[in-house]
Formats: structure tokens, sequence, C-alpha cells
């Protein structure tokens, strides 16, 4: 059994249609400085490679990042199926970056929950909080796994 990273690994995309990659590069320094092992698919990640990857790899987390406006809608599917696939339906999910067009992404943090992402990180929202959340995300599913262990 190989060793858990302290802080957790992260998998790491955009949505399929987001062709950004400065924010992945982004994320991923600022996780791999806090500790996290991060796998990043890199920019316009299929869905099915996304689910596979998270399938085989099994991270403690999906970290999704939009920046083109369409995190609401590429995000709400690829949860659900995310939801739907039983070897990835407990993997802790979260959403981030620009959600919509509108320059409003409140409307969309309470359906991307709904649909099934853990958290969801508006525009505007600030990053330096991002690793203390994961952090806390990766500790809750810890525990719920050695709960079902036991």
């Amino acid at each position: 059994m190989t060793a858990r990273p302290v802080a957790g690994h992260v998998l790491l995309s955009t949505v399929s249609s987001d062709s950004h990659t400065w924010n992945l590069v982004y994320l991923q320094l600022l996780l791999e400085e806090s500790g996290f092992v991060v796998t990043n698919l890199g920019a316009c990640a299929p869905d099915d490679l996304l689910i596979e990857t998270a399938a085989r790899a099994r991270p403690d987390v999906l970290l999704v990042s939009s920046v083109n406006g369409h995190g609401h809608l590429d995000g709400a599917r690829l949860i659900r199926r995310v939801r739907a696939d039983p070897r990835t339906r407990r993997l802790a999910a979260v959403i981030g970056g620009k959600l919509g067009v509108t320059g409003d992404d409140r409307p969309y943090v309470e359906p991307l929950r709904e649909a099934g992402f853990d958290l969801v990180f508006p525009q505007g929202a600030d990053a330096g909080e991002l690793p203390a959340q994961l952090a806390a995300l990766v500790a809750r599913g810890r525990q719920q796994n050695e709960a079902r262990v036991a």
C-alpha cells in the first residue's frame, strides 16, 4: 500500500470546453506549495478521460476550473456523470472560476451544489482559501473512509 500525501491528491482539470491553461498552472503551483500532490489533466479534458483517470488514480479531490464562463453548464453535466459512476460517486469535487458569462456567478452556486459539487468557488472568490478548503474535504473524506472500513 502506498502512503497518501500529507495534504492529499488533487485531480485538476478544466471543464471540457475550456482551453485555458494558465489557471491550471497557477492552481497546481498553489496546491503543490500547500503540500498537495496534483495530477493536472490540462485544458479541454473530455468527461470520459476525467472519470477514467479519477477511477484509476483515486485522488482525494477533483478540482474543476472554468475561465470561459461555461462552468455552470459543463460542470453540471460532468458532476452528474461523476456521481452516476460507482467508482467515483464518493469523490469530493470542487468547481470554481468564471461559472457564467453574465458577470454574476451567484445564481450558479446552489444549482452546482445540488448537481453534486461539494464546494463551489464563484468568480472573485479568494483562491488563497482554496488549499484550506481542500484540506478540510480530504480530512472529512478520510474520516468517512475509515468509518466505512471499521
